[in-house]
């Protein structure tokens, strides 16, 4: 089953069990494909939806982090939810050493001397990680790694 219908089935057991927050994320997040799909006229397939997802995991951190700063624990909350809702369809995360040897085993592969390398390395690893790892705390480590 491929992860669009996964989705478009939660979304049904979701709205039998009226569960309405947990189907107000789900919509969300059918939202963004479905207008994705009509900007760029094509059909998504798992990676895309993936790509979609992340973004909607970050910009939930974002704000999660701006409302606790500002002292809206409701709307903190609420993020959260959706959060967690849309971290189910995530793969499951790399740990820190596999981010470390895939990092590791990028260099050796692109022969990666120095900092100006960054991104041949970041082009090896992109499609290895991509959904599984933080691209930001890789791209630092890469960083780190070859200036070290």
């Amino acid at each position: 089953m491929s992860l669009k219908q996964r989705i478009t089935d939660d979304m049904k057991a979701a709205m039998k069990a009226r569960e309405t927050a947990r189907l107000g994320a789900i919509r969300l997040l059918l939202a963004a494909m479905k207008q994705r799909e009509v900007d760029e006229r094509v059909e998504l397939d798992d990676a895309a939806v993936l790509a979609i997802i992340d973004k909607m995991l970050k910009q939930r951190r974002d704000s999660i982090a701006q409302y606790d700063s500002a002292g809206r624990k409701d709307l903190a909350d609420a993020e959260r939810f959706e959060l967690s809702v849309l971290s189910a369809y995530m793969p499951q995360q790399l740990s820190a050493a596999e981010i470390e040897a895939a990092v590791v085993a990028a260099i050796a592969e692109s022969g990666a001397a120095g900092p100006a390398d960054m991104r041949k390395v970041m082009e090896i690893l992109k499609p290895r990680v991509a959904g599984r790892a933080d691209m930001g705390k890789v791209s630092a480590l890469v960083k780190a790694r070859l200036t070290a």
